[in-house]
């Protein structure tokens, strides 16, 4: 378990996390989300006590992390991938760790099966691809079959199989009681991988829930409706309450009823419907919507490409 209370880190004049409080409970993979800058990384060292809160305090499985006799066997980590010796192999970079522990060549050899670094074990990591680095630095966060794991986008730079298995592997280790900590900006893994969610933004938690409470809270739900009388059916929807929206002929969006209401009023007027299809908001939604006032580096709006245009010209 990791709970902070009033987690504050001042950097001069500049406030980088701001009282914040949470609990990363055991069982369940909890999800740290954020924009650039929101204080996530910073936290997450103060987790590791990498660096000292200003303000308030942080610990790992019931101690500051600085306190536990033995903290590879309590937490593993994955903050920063490229900390490594570039002139020692994959193996023995991972056996000078062990022996700080007292861990066995056994355990070694064990997470580098586990994290398929087995044919590339003897290279030295100073010419390791991204992906390749990725997988050591989590095979050395596991090497101590740790209580706690955190580990900080730990899909970066991994193949399609890879971010499969980091996924697995995440869900697996919560199902045995232990607490998985991780961020990612891949809105589309998170929804996939994480029970519970941690949002931050300017140093502030800006939720604190399970990802379907987060999802509902910050989304819309949307009705998607097809039928050859769309006209007549959004005319018996409107109101104050329900917005409708003709997407294309005979499809409409509607927002502020649910599917079975929309169903009813079209059994009622006797209109036949060719689809009824509750739409739920995505993480990516409810993320952007719950962040909007909170990045802190916009990029420029991209135009949309003119596809029709692109085709003629390609004919």
């Amino acid at each position: 378990m990791i709970e902070a209370q009033g987690l504050t880190k001042r950097y001069g004049s500049k406030t980088a996390v701001d009282g914040i409080s949470f609990t990363v409970h055991p069982g369940k993979v909890t999800g740290f989300l954020g924009p650039n800058g929101a204080g996530k990384s910073t936290t997450m060292r103060m987790i590791m006590g990498l660096d000292r809160p200003t303000h308030g305090s942080v610990t790992v499985n019931g101690r500051p992390y600085a306190q536990h006799r033995s903290p590879l066997t309590e937490v593993g980590a994955l903050l920063e991938a490229k900390a490594v010796h570039t002139g020692r192999s994959a193996r023995n970079h991972l056996r000078a760790l062990a022996a700080t522990h007292g861990i066995g060549e056994s355990r070694v050899a064990e997470v580098i099966a586990m994290t398929g670094l087995d044919a590339v074990a003897k290279r030295r990591v100073g010419g390791f691809s991204l992906g390749m680095g990725q997988r050591l630095g989590i095979a050395a966060a596991l090497l101590g079959d740790p209580r706690t794991l955190i580990l900080d986008e730990p899909v970066n730079g991994l193949d399609p199989e890879g971010v499969l298995w980091v996924r697995n592997l995440v869900k697996y280790l919560a199902s045995e009681g232990r607490t998985v900590f991780l961020s990612s900006h891949l809105m589309s893994e998170m929804a996939l991988t994480a029970d519970h969610l941690v949002v931050i933004g300017r140093g502030r938690i800006i939720a604190d829930a399970p990802v379907d409470e987060v999802v509902a809270r910050a989304t819309r739900a949307t009705v998607r409706v097809r039928s050859p009388q769309a006209t007549e059916l959004a005319g018996l929807l409107a109101s104050p309450e329900v917005t409708v929206t003709a997407v294309s002929p005979g499809l409409l969006e509607v927002h502020g009823a649910t599917s079975e209401a929309v169903g009813e009023v079209a059994a009622a007027g006797r209109l036949v419907l060719h689809e009824l299809t509750p739409v739920s908001g995505s993480l990516e939604e409810a993320y952007m919507s719950l962040t909007s006032d909170a990045v802190e580096y916009h990029s420029a709006e991209v135009p949309h490409a003119d596809t029709t245009t692109s085709q003629e010209q390609a004919r």
